[in-house]
């Protein structure tokens, strides 16, 4: 990395490895305290993006900043060395540390893990995407690949895409919908390019990542591995519903219209929730600059403005929490969208 390209400002873009550095050496250390280093990290970002003033407004970017993109190539590795040894730790774990081990470690794979996946599945390199894919495999989550890029992007905001929540509709009654939606049009869409290209599903990362994912499943419930078994799947599931949470607050409410013609209006500034506040914006690689992204779907996550679109109360730490109770939730946001309503 060019350290002549960096500002003082890009330092905290660091917190992409530093976080992951300091649970991994939790596990390693002490593996009964991560689920308290979870959620003690968690609970200092949502106060500092809530009860600071200061924070709540990130630093403009200044130009091109192709450096910071090592940061999360390079968090990929340590990602991986996490869940190794999760599992590691895992086989002799009883089992309320095993559940304190998956609660942790998919925090950050989840939070983490699967915004850096994110981030790299809409760069132009075949390696970044195909670190996307490795990182998307490790949460038994790859259709993500398919279903974000092909079917999220052109749908944001519509009633057509499950990953967008309805007005009214609450986080729990929200999740069944995406699940099954995302996996099955994941599903659809790659076989539809198969189709167009000519291709079979051996040529699918698609169906090779979900081979393997099934393939290492059953290999750890065949050799016995119970404890490894139940911390794979926890871990997998925290950081799935941390990414279907995050997709609920993204543009929960917004709704894009629809001509007779089935013709979509355009995406704009005010299809997506947005949050500047710094701390969460560093560790989360800038995703809550929400509107921005859509609008620039490949520009680097160090290049993404901060747009006068729709503002959450308080950044991603905070919301999913609240989202996470449906009476809060709606109390908070019945505001904000009558707001937008009357603007």
């Amino acid at each position: 990395m060019n350290a002549s390209s960096w500002r003082l400002s890009d330092a905290r873009f660091l917190l992409v490895l530093a976080l992951p550095l300091v649970m991994l050496g939790i596990v390693l250390v002490d593996p009964a305290s991560v689920a308290l280093g979870a959620a003690g990290s968690w609970a200092v970002i949502a106060a500092i993006d809530t009860l600071w003033p200061g924070a709540q407004r990130s630093p403009a970017p200044a130009g091109r900043q192709p450096a910071l993109r090592w940061l999360l190539r390079l968090y990929v590795p340590l990602h991986l060395a996490l869940l190794v040894a999760g599992l590691r730790a895992a086989a002799g774990a009883d089992w309320p540390q095993l559940a304190g081990l998956a609660f942790g470690i998919g925090f950050i794979t989840g939070s983490m893990g699967i915004t850096f996946a994110h981030e790299l599945g809409h760069s132009r390199s075949r390696v970044d995407r195909a670190l996307a894919w490795a990182l998307m495999a490790s949460v038994n989550y790859s259709h993500f690949m398919v279903e974000h890029y092909r079917g999220h992007h052109p749908r944001a905001a519509t009633r057509e895409d499950p990953a967008s929540a309805r007005p009214g509709e609450s986080l729990w009654r929200f999740l069944p919908r995406t699940l099954t939606g995302s996996f099955v049009g994941a599903w659809r869409l790659e076989a539809q390019s198969l189709r167009r290209t000519g291709g079979g599903w051996l040529s699918s990362p698609l169906a090779w990542c979900w081979g393997l994912n099934l393939g290492f499943v059953l290999l750890l419930a065949l050799s016995g591995q119970s404890r490894m078994l139940a911390f794979w799947l926890g871990q997998c599931a925290m950081a799935i519903w941390l990414l279907e949470t995050v997709n609920y607050i993204e543009h929960y409410g917004l709704q894009r219209t629809t001509s007779a013609d089935g013709k979509r209006e355009p995406f704009g500034v005010h299809h997506a929730w947005n949050a500047d506040h710094v701390l969460s914006n560093s560790v989360l690689a800038n995703l809550q600059r929400h509107s921005d992204h859509h609008l620039r779907a490949l520009t680097p996550y160090s290049e993404l403005q901060a747009l006068p679109g729709p503002q959450l109360p308080t950044g991603y730490a905070g919301s999913v929490l609240l989202a996470a109770v449906p009476p809060l939730w709606f109390a908070v946001m019945k505001k904000r969208l009558a707001g937008l309503t009357a603007g």
